[in-house]
């Protein structure tokens, strides 16, 4: 298991390769591309940009939007049937697991040296700091990956990748897809 270090805006990933991987390849085979939320828009592009990567090293990506109705998608036994009759050898899952918000307050501060004696005083122009406080939020979301061989029904590689305070869930998304694409070249299940 590798654990990266995670920053603000940043990117860490946990990543478990599974023995039954082991002489797996999806080159030339299609491998259908799940993402697992209710927010249509997200899904539809984030399953087009995964198909863009899949398709650029040699596999036959199609997104399940294109391939099954969202209605079957909740149900294992209502989808399966359209992932073998579509020929799908390997599914690249991603699910946003966790969206957390934390809100930090930090109250107003007020310093100022002595007002009692001339000096005191005069310093106070020099001295005196007010800091007006404020909140801050910080969120972080979590997304696990998966891969598996649909042949075998078998996990063949799966990750779980944490950010804090992503720019904006797209290019959050598209860094995510390039880094788990780039992890499945390594693993030799993708060229």
């Amino acid at each position: 298991m590798i654990i990266a270090p995670a920053s603000a805006g940043s990117i860490s990933r946990t990543r478990e390769k599974a023995a039954a991987a082991s002489g797996v390849t999806f080159i030339g085979k299609k491998v259908a591309a799940l993402v697992i939320t209710s927010d249509d828009n997200l899904r539809i592009a984030a399953e087009e940009q995964l198909v863009r990567e899949l398709d650029a090293r040699r596999l036959d990506g199609v997104a399940t939007y294109r391939m099954a109705p969202r209605e079957v998608l909740g149900s294992s036994e209502q989808a399966r049937p359209w992932f073998e009759r579509a020929g799908v050898e390997g599914v690249v899952a991603l699910r946003p697991v966790s969206l957390d918000k934390q809100v930090t307050y930090t109250p107003s501060v007020w310093t100022t040296s002595s007002y009692s004696t001339l000096w005191g005083y005069y310093g106070y122009g020099w001295t005196g700091v007010y800091s007006p406080g404020g909140t801050r939020v910080d969120t972080t979301l979590i997304v696990e990956t998966l891969v598996y061989s649909v042949p075998l029904d078998t996990l063949l590689w799966a990750g779980v990748s944490r950010t804090t305070n992503p720019k904006d869930a797209p290019a959050f998304i598209t860094e995510l897809i390039k880094a788990a694409v780039k992890e499945l070249k390594k693993q030799r299940l993708v060229k």
